[in-house]
């Protein structure tokens, strides 16, 4: 029962609270005073010495403080420590060059034949070649199955044997249902069609594809191109939003941008579209119904 007793004892007085007290000496007036007790302060002079070991430890590891410590290199002895190292590695391919020199003046004296390049590479190799198996599992078949199927009907990995069809005999998604108001001139530098449509109206793709631009131009705004086989490159420009990042692989009818009224040289929403052929514009309406 004793060291129970013990135990609360020492708690209590551990928890005991005490009054430090600071007094003018002339007039005995209290000037400052405070109540702790034993806890509080191991309390907090425990807190203040962690806190000064982290910021003591945070302050040599991350600054130059730490090369002042005995037996740690400072930057001049890093630098000697991986020259030497680099030492080391030349050294031992200079001497294994001279060993094998060696050996092979010795086979040459003893009337050896000494072995050839083809002989020591095949030496240097431990133990035999294994054989590498290349068997398809399960989960291989099963991948390349799922692969085919969502692949069979995208026009962007048809085989480079197969011949694409003449222009006139490719189906084009029309990328936009709407009014052309201004037709594909050349001679006036207007490569395409413009489109007018509803503020928002989802922007098509004309064929499969990879798209080979997605971004911002001064002058044209939200702007995305993709290419399709063919050598056919259809041009999307002044859009609100872009659907697609480059690099993307297209689908033909895909949604890809909406209708917008983006960058200078537009005066109200539309879509401005180009198709471009081994890199001469096309008219797209001799291709394509937008109405």
């Amino acid at each position: 029962m004793a060291t129970p007793k013990t135990k609360k004892k020492l708690f209590r007085n551990i928890r005991n609270k005490y009054r430090l007290a600071i007094f003018n000496e002339q007039t005995y007036e209290e000037v400052w005073r405070m109540r702790l007790s034993r806890l509080n302060v191991f309390t907090v002079v425990g807190s203040l010495a962690i806190i000064l070991v982290l910021l003591v430890t945070l302050l040599i590891a991350y600054t130059g403080l730490k090369e002042y410590i005995p037996g740690y290199p400072d930057g001049n002895e890093r630098r000697v420590m991986v020259r030497n190292i680099n030492r080391v590695d030349s050294l031992i391919l200079e001497i294994d060059k001279r060993d094998r020199f060696f050996q092979s003046i010795k086979s040459v004296i003893t009337g050896e034949v000494p072995p050839s390049d083809e002989e020591e590479n095949n030496n240097s190799v431990s133990g035999k070649p294994q054989k590498v198996s290349f068997d398809k599992s399960n989960d291989d078949q099963v991948f390349r199955q799922q692969v085919e199927e969502e692949e069979k009907y995208n026009l962007s990995v048809l085989e480079s044997s197969e011949k694409i069809p003449e222009l006139n005999q490719i189906y084009f998604y029309s990328p936009l249902k709407g009014i052309v108001v201004k037709k594909f001139i050349e001679s006036e530098g207007h490569f395409g069609v413009d489109i007018v449509a509803p503020p928002g109206e989802t922007v098509l793709s004309i064929m499969a594809g990879t798209v080979i631009f997605s971004g911002w131009t001064v002058e044209t705004g939200y702007t995305i191109m993709i290419q399709h086989n063919g050598d056919l490159i259809s041009c999307y420009k002044h859009n609100s939003r872009l659907l697609k990042k480059s690099g993307e692989k297209i689908v033909a009818g895909e949604a890809i941008a909406n209708v917008g009224n983006s960058g200078e040289l537009t005066t109200g929403p539309h879509l401005h579209f180009e198709l471009w052929h081994q890199g001469a514009p096309l008219d797209p309406t001799g291709y394509i119904l937008f109405e």
